[in-house]
């Protein structure tokens, strides 16, 4: 399983630091969470910030739109430095046409549900799609419990995706911590998601190191 810590939760005085930090913890992209105060209810940056993250570290950056009408900030994010753009199904009344431009600038494309959207939204996109991101809590905020019935989500997903596209990664977002981390992946989750599990006031290392050790127990890797 690849792990993406997500900087929403880290301290931005020291983002440097922390980015570098995760870095040599070893985990595997940056997760970025854009939020337009529209979409969710929260704000936080734009393609300034994925392009300062973009210098200081040479892993894949992972961002998540979580904008309405995301195709109008797709150039952007693509010139900033982004190496996967999600955009959310319930942002754009034209998910296709935003993943087609995604890919158009160069760029792995994923798409994201909420946890009340039904696993129908993927269908018709997922031949197309590198990423298909389910949210395991309701976007907008870090720090949020796991909601149970995102696991059977996740199976229902993966039999979904290994029908239609298997190169696709499944990747969970929300509440991911040692307590569920090898429900996850067990489920079927590719690529863990994972913010105050992985930045609080211990070292990255030492989170990375017992997030694995759970997942290892589940016979994860």
């Amino acid at each position: 399983m690849r792990f993406a810590p997500s900087i929403l939760t880290a301290d931005l005085s020291r983002l440097k630091e922390a980015i570098e930090e995760a870095e040599a913890a070893g985990v595997d992209w940056i997760h970025l969470d854009v939020m337009d105060g529209i979409f969710v209810p929260n704000l936080t940056f734009g393609p300034i910030l994925v392009e300062a993250v973009r210098r200081v570290t040479a892993l894949p950056l992972d961002v998540h739109l979580m904008i309405v009408n995301p195709e109008r900030y797709l150039e952007d994010f693509a010139q900033a430095g982004a190496d996967i753009i999600t955009v959310h199904f319930e942002a754009t009344p034209h998910a296709h046409r935003a993943v087609q431009r995604v890919k158009e600038l160069g760029k792995k494309a994923g798409l994201a549900i909420n946890p009340a959207t039904p696993l129908a939204a993927f269908e018709a996109l997922l031949p197309e799609l590198d990423l298909a991101l389910l949210m395991s809590v309701n976007p907008g905020f870090g720090g949020q419990r796991y909601i149970p019935q995102s696991t059977e989500r996740l199976r229902r997903l993966k039999a979904m995706r290994d029908a239609l596209n298997p190169g696709c990664l499944l990747e969970v977002d929300g509440g991911i911590n040692r307590s569920t981390v090898g429900e996850v992946y067990l489920a079927g989750a590719d690529v863990a998601v994972a913010g105050s599990a992985l930045f609080n006031d211990r070292p990255v290392g030492e989170n990375l190191r017992e997030l694995k050790a759970a997942l290892y127990a589940f016979g994860g890797g």
